[in-house]
């Protein structure tokens, strides 16, 4: 029985076509929810970052795009291993603050990132963990939801109380630790004291946009 070819090649290509449109349409709808999806998380956690900062220092304190106006260094005294972003917060171009992204290498657990907010003056606008792996019910207490201890540094400065006292009082230092919990609260007020530390010594080149990138305080 002999085929009519002539019949079926005009079948075939419409086929292959309705299925390269179906292909074209597919990947093109997986683009735009790509698209808009990536937009929408990037939205979102810009949003989330913008509450962060705004507990730390009001966003009525400066008028700048805080988080376009930020910056990276690499330094000993904030992690060392990987760059740490620095966000600076001006008012009528004159500086206000900056909210350093600190870690603190040695809680109980593991690593602890904090946002270590400090006007220009030196004073302490506030911190907050962002992450952690510490014992819930003992050293999650440095999470602000958790428990208030996380805002007795709110205005302090490294002269108050002197450096020498930045400590916890399990080391003759100023600072409550937790009951049961010494080691999570030590690591946190080492890193706001470094903090402290790198922002009174790099202050005004991080606020001209150069700032040092390696610091071994």
């Amino acid at each position: 029985m002999r085929l009519n070819l002539s019949l079926k090649y005009p079948q075939i290509i419409r086929s292959a076509l309705l299925l390269g449109a179906f292909a074209v349409a597919g990947t093109s709808g997986v683009v735009l929810v790509h698209h808009q999806t990536k937009e929408r998380i990037a939205a979102n956690e810009r949003a989330e970052l913008l509450r962060s900062l705004h507990e730390i220092i009001p966003d009525s304190a400066y008028d700048n795009d805080i988080v376009k106006d930020s910056l990276q260094v690499t330094a000993e005294a904030l992690d060392g291993k990987e760059p740490s972003t620095i966000y600076l917060a001006r008012k009528r171009n004159l500086p206000v603050g900056a909210v350093l992204t600190a870690v603190a290498p040695a809680g109980y657990n593991g690593s602890i990132k904090l946002l270590v907010g400090i006007y220009y003056n030196g004073s302490l606008a506030g911190a907050r963990v962002v992450s952690h792996r510490e014992t819930p019910g003992l050293g999650d207490k440095i999470e602000i939801r958790r428990d208030p201890w996380i805002t007795i540094f709110d205005g302090r400065s490294i002269g108050d109380p002197p450096i020498a006292k930045w400590k916890v009082r399990h080391d003759s230092g100023v600072f409550d630790q937790f009951t049961g919990a010494t080691i999570t609260p030590r690591a946190v007020v080492n890193a706001i004291r470094q903090s402290l530390l790198y922002f009174d010594q790099h202050k005004e080149e991080l606020f001209m946009g150069r700032p040092e990138q390696k610091s071994n305080e």
